[in-house]
């Protein structure tokens, strides 16, 4: 039986793709020390990246709904600066009035809490005092703890040998604090030059990923591959732009309602509340948490009532928001959301919530593609 020369060049690739495999199940361990390397170098411009996709959404938008019908020559040569500018000021305008808004608040609460602590403290030894007057048996405890002598000489030889082992290990995690900043602001740096690159280049970045697919890849399968990557990039986009706006709906909502019912904090609990539902389905109910216990300071039954009104708020945006604006704009069932977002968090914390909503939408969509084809066929 003769084998024709596709065929035997088939084969010698199966056999290569399953020597590599061995090969990494055999050496896991240094494959995953050498991709976590590899992590590290491309870890800014794989921010440089998700910045610039996040940055493309309403630059997008300005340019296909603002500068689209000015089309002069002049015009066309700054359009795209002109837009990149635009955009960068309007997302830091939203993130200063976002700390704006809610740190010196936060920064006032801290203050007041710390004023409360001492009046909080002297209740507290007016109760003990009163506790121990009215049940004997706690008074012989508290005699029997003040009888206890201190070993004062111990304790301020086990502070020195601390103070003398210390210095070293504070000198050690300052510098490594310091070079960890450094490298930060470093690695922030380089992401946000990459976005710049990409941003004003992205029609010839899009050309030349074409080109590549279409040189290393049979023509099926690189149409194949084009098209699910824009189905990624139509997802992404959708569920950022979806996400915003809900996110801005219900602090908005919060705000007025707050307002209406004069409860304190209004403006900055609503903006706490808008920033932190960027997070899927846990996100809102961590900014009541915080605001709950806000109010609380002021007035416990207050803060009982926002509760109450964050309950009725959460069902109207889970019912009748959520779905309209985000559910629809992935085209994922509930069900769906859940899982894409309890494994995500799972697997890599707040990143991984909003990147497997739109991961999830895409496999779903290919899914659904598949099975029709096939049940249709």
């Amino acid at each position: 039986m003769e084998f024709s020369k596709e065929k035997i060049r088939q084969i010698k690739r199966l056999m290569l793709l399953a020597a590599l495999l061995v090969l990494m199940i055999v050496y896991s361990d240094k494959v995953l020390l050498g991709l976590v390397l590899l992590f590290g170098i491309l870890k800014p411009f794989l921010i440089g990246g998700a910045i610039a996709f996040a940055l493309n959404i309403p630059m997008r938008a300005i340019e296909e709904k603002i500068f689209a019908r000015f089309r002069g020559k002049n015009i066309k040569k700054i359009r795209r600066p002109l837009c990149m500018v635009i955009t960068i000021v309007l997302v830091s305008l939203v993130v200063s009035v976002v700390a704006g808004t809610v740190l010196p608040q936060v920064m006032l609460t801290a203050s007041e809490i710390g004023k409360k602590i001492p009046v909080f403290m002297e209740r507290v030894i007016v109760e003990l005092d009163r506790l121990t007057k009215d049940y004997p048996p706690l008074a012989e405890q508290v005699s029997k703890l003040e009888s206890i002598e201190i070993q004062w000489e111990t304790i301020l030889s086990n502070i020195i040998d601390f103070l003398k082992n210390g210095v070293g290990d504070v000198l050690n995690s300052t510098v490594s604090m310091a070079s960890n900043l450094i490298s930060g602001v470093v690695n922030t740096v380089i992401s946000f030059i990459f976005a710049l690159y990409i941003l004003a280049q992205k029609e010839r970045l899009e050309n030349q990923g074409k080109r590549i697919v279409a040189a290393y890849l049979p023509a099926k399968m690189g149409n194949k591959v084009l098209e699910v990557c824009s189905l990624l990039y139509k997802n992404f986009s959708s569920f950022i732009a979806g996400q915003c706006l809900e996110a801005v709906i219900l602090g908005v909502l919060f705000v007025v309602f707050m307002s209406i019912f004069r409860m304190p904090y209004a403006l900055m609990i609503g903006v706490l509340i808008s920033f932190m539902a960027l997070i899927p389905i846990v996100g809102a109910c961590i900014g009541c948490v915080v605001g709950a216990f806000l109010i609380m300071i002021d007035n416990p039954i207050q803060a009982m009532w926002f509760v109450v009104l964050f309950l009725v708020l959460q069902q109207i945006e889970g019912n009748l928001i959520y779905p309209k604006v985000v559910g629809n704009s992935v085209g994922l069932p509930s069900i769906w959301v859940l899982m894409a977002v309890s494994v995500g968090g799972s697997l890599f914390g707040i990143a991984g919530m909003l990147m497997f909503i739109p991961l999830m939408s895409t496999c779903y969509a290919l899914l659904r593609e598949s099975v029709n084809n096939r049940n249709t066929g």
